[in-house]
């Protein structure tokens, strides 16, 4: 067991619990398309992070130490993603209009994950604080990817039932468009922080 499970799970519930890009989509999926069409979303957040963090776990980590640059050209590239995102999300169609946006499949959130900077910096992060080379790494890179791999679950699951909560009080048009800027919003907040 890794001697520092409870510091772990709690690194990993605060930041896959607080909003980010994955979560606020998942929300917004939840939202205007409900559960079930969001599990593609869903799985592909869980099954992308969680690979993601293992190719950093297990070389990648010296790459980006070796190299700071590449660490900064996947945040400039995400966010990039994400102003495109939040764009077709505020102007996504309501309800009753035609060619509404389609929730995320499944292929493009799990390579968004390789993107994502929250992401990237949490993993670099989580690497860089639990896991030490020797004869521990495999036991806990197995409790690292174990704890990421559970609270993927528990974050992404959280953040889509909020949004198919919130659906109870879209009793007009008018409310769907302002939760889809509020959505959009958010997400362009998110990639602020990532240059702070």
């Amino acid at each position: 067991m890794h001697p520092e499970l409870l510091s772990l799970s709690l690194f990993f519930f605060v930041t896959s619990c607080s909003p980010g890009p994955n979560n606020i989509v998942a929300s917004h999926s939840g939202f205007n398309h409900g559960v079930k069409k969001t599990i593609p979303l869903m799985l592909g957040v869980i099954f992308g992070f969680t690979s993601m963090l293992s190719l950093v776990n297990f070389g990648l980590i010296n790459i980006f130490k070796l190299y700071p640059i590449i660490q900064k050209i996947l945040v400039f590239t995400g966010s990039a993603f994400l102003v495109y995102l939040a764009y077709r999300i505020s102007f996504s169609k309501s309800s009753n209009q035609k060619e509404k946006l389609e929730p995320v499949k499944f292929i493009e959130t799990f390579l968004f994950q390789f993107l994502n900077p929250k992401g990237v910096i949490v993993a670099i992060i989580a690497v860089s604080t639990y896991i030490e080379s020797g004869d521990n790494f495999f036991t806990y890179s197995f409790w690292l990817l174990t704890s990421a791999f559970f609270f993927a679950i528990f974050s992404i699951l959280f953040w889509t039932l909020i949004g198919k909560f919130m659906r109870k009080f879209a009793t007009n048009e008018k409310f769907i468009k302002w939760f889809n800027y509020v959505m959009s919003a958010l997400l362009l907040g998110c990639i602020a922080t990532f240059y702070y």
